[in-house]
């Protein structure tokens, strides 16, 4: 057995954040389920939104985020995080994250600017801010000798009191699989953190790592937490359409610099849509896209920013440029073909504002989490900012709590398992899944498609969960579980919501309630740990 003062499941920017702020005072482990810089933090391309320029201020910057999240963001946590966005991006410079440098500009800094802001707000570090400070941070948390990282390790399910039989229902660590012994390891900690990141995986088409498989909000919901607007699943508008490419981000911020949408024949439509056009929020583009490609019977549409200079576009986006020029696309001359994919999960465990969930001693920081930042859409390049804020916060609430000891925790049990002998099994219920919530829970919805996704998903449930209680878990039957169950309880909130606001519309509800209202679910009873 592992003993950890502090157990981080995740080693995204939220995870991070968490590690360096306690591992002066506390042995931390940190499990990811690949290497320690796989995540979707690595691969933001945009940058962070943060008040840093005096021609802004914090009172835009929550207004600009309660237009875009559609009447549902939660005043008090929106001020919260824009108010300490200075302080959480002068605690990145300070640890030497390299944002690109402009000396003309009174902050020293290249502020640009992305959809649904008011103004140029976005620190970034070229076109790869997420790599820039995941790198910068992981050489730190590499080298501290408090911080005893996890690789290739897999949380299967929370240890709790109620599963242990103990009074009350608290975190106790997790059970994990060491996928490279190939053994499940118990990993204690007097208080655990998920931040496990997004759900994009449920999705045929993502922008999402192959890491997103809403882990941690399946793991929290089997252990009692509460999770809110599960059906606020984001599509980013401009992933790049090529068959040799899979999931690559086009950045917000090439319209923000100006990039136009087009159909194949060049012409503009964007203006058609939203007086804001090409600078509307990312719900907007991407119904607008997916009208257009509906409207048209297209595969993509495209996105010309090659009237701008040449030195401009490889200064500015170095990343996209090269990746597209290796496809033969040399976007200094032609325009990008591109498509909606699923890009963020605005829902997640409930929490507050130091990260807390409903059980405790455990927390969720970060995509994994709902504290009402993003509402109904989340405002570009506010995820980011949302990890370091609530990270630290987070941090502190833990360096706080008072001393407990750790119960006994028995071994997990697979005695009465046997290995599979059909891994096809899992890789077509995968399939099954995801193409079924791209085709029925997408961006366009309407209840036919949600009871049709409901009812495969109910009988994929029945079928992976037997197949989970009597087979040695794997990787992959994990991250399948755990896809189930966070693809039920979105087609699960998006039935509940009758109306269309921010990323969830309605062909049978198309109008907005005056009343904005969350959608809240909370299980009825934790499960009881299989193996365990």
């Amino acid at each position: 057995m592992l003993k950890f003062d502090v157990l981080i499941i995740g080693s995204g920017l939220a995870g991070m954040t968490l590690a360096l702020h306690l591992a002066e005072s506390r042995k931390v482990g940190l499990i990811t389920k690949r290497d320690l810089l796989e995540g979707s933090s690595t691969y933001a391309q945009g940058g962070i939104a943060a008040v840093l320029d005096t021609e802004d201020s914090v009172e835009e910057h929550i207004r600009d985020t309660l237009i875009a999240g559609a009447g549902l963001c939660n005043e008090e946590a929106t001020r919260f995080i824009v108010e300490h966005s200075k302080e959480a991006i002068d605690w990145l410079i300070a640890l030497g994250v390299p944002f690109t440098k402009d000396e003309t500009h009174r902050t020293g800094y290249h502020l640009t600017r992305e959809g649904g802001h008011s103004h140029r707000r976005i620190i970034h570090a070229a076109d790869a801010t997420g790599a820039a400070v995941t790198s910068t941070l992981g050489q730190k948390i590499k080298a501290h000798p408090n911080i005893t990282e996890l690789e290739e390790h897999i949380a299967i399910d929370l240890i709790t009191s109620r599963k242990l039989g103990l009074p009350g229902n608290r975190a106790y660590g997790v059970y994990a699989l060491d996928k490279q012994a190939d053994q499940v390891v118990t990993i204690a900690a007097k208080h655990t953190i998920l931040a496990s990141g997004g759900a994009g995986k449920v999705y045929l088409y993502t922008t999402n790592p192959d890491t997103a498989t809403g882990d941690g909000i399946a793991m929290g919901w089997r252990a009692g937490c509460r999770v809110g607007n599960m059906e606020f699943m984001q599509f980013h508008p401009t992933c790049l359409y090529h068959p040799h490419s899979k999931s690559f981000l086009i950045t917000e911020a090439v319209r923000g610099e100006g990039g136009i949408l087009k159909l194949p024949d060049g012409t503009r439509f964007m203006p058609e849509h939203d007086p804001r056009a090409e600078l509307a929020p990312r719900d907007v583009v991407a119904r607008a896209i997916d009208f257009e490609m509906k409207k048209h019977g297209l595969d993509c549409v495209y996105l010309d920013i090659s009237y701008k200079p040449a030195h401009f576009i490889r200064e500015h986006f170095p990343n996209i440029y090269a990746h597209c020029l290796e496809l033969g696309i040399d976007i200094t001359q032609q325009p990008i073909p591109v498509v909606p994919a699923v890009h963020f999960t605005c829902g997640g465990l409930v929490t507050d504002l130091t990260g807390h969930t409903d059980v405790d001693a455990l927390y969720a920081v970060g995509e994994v989490a709902c504290t009402g930042l993003h509402g109904a859409n989340r405002l570009a390049s506010n995820s980011l900012l949302e990890c370091l804020v609530i990270g630290k916060a987070a941090a502190e609430d833990i360096l706080a709590a008072p001393e407990i000891k750790l119960p006994k925790i028995p071994d997990w049990d697979d005695s009465q398992v046997t290995d599979p002998d059909e891994e096809v099994v899992i890789s077509h219920n995968w399939d099954e899944l995801r193409r079924a919530m791209w085709d029925y829970v997408g961006i366009v919805r309407t209840n036919k498609r949600l009871m049709r996704a409901q009812n495969r998903i109910r009988l994929l449930s029945e079928e992976i969960n037997e197949y989970y209680r009597h087979f040695h878990v794997s990787n992959d039957l994990i991250e399948l579980r755990n896809l189930v169950q966070t693809s039920e309880l979105i087609v699960r909130s998006a039935l509940l919501r009758k109306e269309s606001r921010g990323l969830h519309y309605s062909r049978d509800y198309p109008e907005k309630l005056e009343l904005a209202q969350e959608t809240i679910l909370t299980p009825e009873a934790p499960a009881q740990a299989d193996g365990a």
